[in-house]
């Protein structure tokens, strides 16, 4: 594999073309480009056995509709096989939600404790939360950065047609010279070369660069669309009351009218077989979010009441477990559930209300029979003189005398 990486690399190429307007490829391979090989080879050999198919069935070779259904197949191919990767996400990203109260719970005990053992602390408890949950934040970004290469490679193997066919080269794999040079002379429509840009169009004005800058304006306005339209769903209907109340809420809503405008740049400077990619891409990514969000709603939002909605006209409701069963069993479970919290309620042990000194003593008099002693063996105790209390006959008023003695 090595080898045959160096003897690529060490290929001096020759231009084909009078005047090439890209460099000369690289002789030799840099670190990057040496971790995208194998990407950019996967990709080719799809691009290659989509373009094999399409000839099979009578298109023509160099064909611009051949090679817009060859890319149309690599992005179905690349993203189908993504799928299980964005379901996990999904997963990733409804276990994070359900555990952000217990989250909060824990920010709002170590809220305000600078010190190294409460930060150590913090970090702990929040470890062992993710562990119970079987998550981590990173679970939920690590099939973006799986796709992230891929994507990339088909990014670079469409982008360097043009400089790989200008100088009489081929790809990393399956897309040899002659594949490469099919590709360079497609055009859509019979008029709109795929290696073209909008900006070399204006400026170099080749023809049918009208038609040409008129499909790629066309192109940049539906990808700016299928964008918006994606967030908007997003925004709109899959988000829980709590998710819209934070910052990360008004982020969203900012970049739902600003990340469109990013394809403003790709759509001028890109050439028109990656415009096509990235379109094909987008609209793969609308429909796909639209079928999650109608069969896997956020639970809470507005998609996940309106799924209840139409499973309760069916008959039909989500149980505990998150399955669909019908109506009458979903009664029963929740009548069941509702049981075993009454039961679990009333054999709960009643909690003492806390009270304090005063309180208590007030209640230990309140409680004590009317004719028990202050103390044990009060009642035995000789009253001394002096000491007020009562006597025969009644209680002693001021400037009474003592009684004396006559005898």
């Amino acid at each position: 594999m090595l080898d045959l990486l160096y003897r690529v690399a060490a290929a001096t190429p020759t231009p084909v073309v009078p005047t090439p307007t890209t460099p000369a490829p690289s002789t030799s391979l840099d670190f990057f480009s040496t971790i995208m090989w194998p990407f950019k080879w996967i990709v080719e050999a799809i691009l290659v056995f989509w373009h094999w198919i399409l000839t099979s069935l009578g298109l023509p070779a160099d064909a611009g509709l051949t090679w817009v259904l060859s890319i149309i197949g690599l992005v179905v191919v690349v993203r189908s096989a993504l799928i299980p990767l964005f379901v996990r996400q999904i997963k990733s990203q409804r276990k994070m939600m359900e555990i952000a109260p217990e989250l909060r719970k824990v920010q709002e005990k170590y809220r305000g404790k600078k010190d190294q053992l409460s930060r150590e602390a913090m970090s702990r408890e929040t470890m062992a939360l993710y562990k119970k949950h079987g998550t981590t934040p990173v679970s939920s970004c690590l099939p973006l950065l799986v796709q992230m290469p891929i994507l990339l490679g088909m990014f670079y193997t469409l982008s360097d047609v043009k400089k790989h066919a200008e100088w009489g080269v081929g790809g990393v794999g399956l897309l040899n010279k002659e594949l490469t040079w099919q590709f360079y002379e497609a055009k859509l429509f019979g008029v709109a070369p795929l290696h073209t840009s909008l900006i070399e169009a204006v400026n170099q004005k080749p023809d049918g660069w009208e038609a040409t800058v008129t499909i790629l304006v066309i192109l940049v306005i539906l990808m700016i669309a299928s964008q918006f339209i994606t967030q908007l769903q997003i925004i709109s209907k899959n988000l829980s009351p709590e998710a819209k109340t934070g910052q990360a809420y008004q982020m969203q809503r900012i970049m739902l009218y600003i990340l469109p405008l990013a394809f403003i740049f790709s759509g001028v400077f890109f050439p028109l077989g990656v415009v096509l990619y990235w379109f094909t891409s987008n609209i793969w990514t609308m429909v796909q979010q639209f079928l999650v969000i109608r069969n896997l709603p956020t639970p809470g939002s507005e998609a996940a009441k309106a799924r209840e909605e139409r499973l309760a006209r069916k008959g039909k409701a989500i149980d505990a477990q998150g399955k669909i069963v019908p109506l009458e069993k979903y009664q029963a479970e929740q009548q069941r559930l509702y049981e075993e919290a009454q039961r679990a309620k009333e054999q709960a042990p009643k909690r003492q209300q806390p009270t304090g000194k005063q309180r208590a003593k007030k209640q230990a008099q309140k409680n004590k029979p009317a004719n028990e002693p202050n103390k044990p063996g009060a009642a035995n105790e000789p009253k001394k003189p002096g000491t007020g209390g009562a006597k025969p006959g009644g209680a002693a008023k001021p400037g009474d005398a003592e009684p004396t003695d006559n005898a």
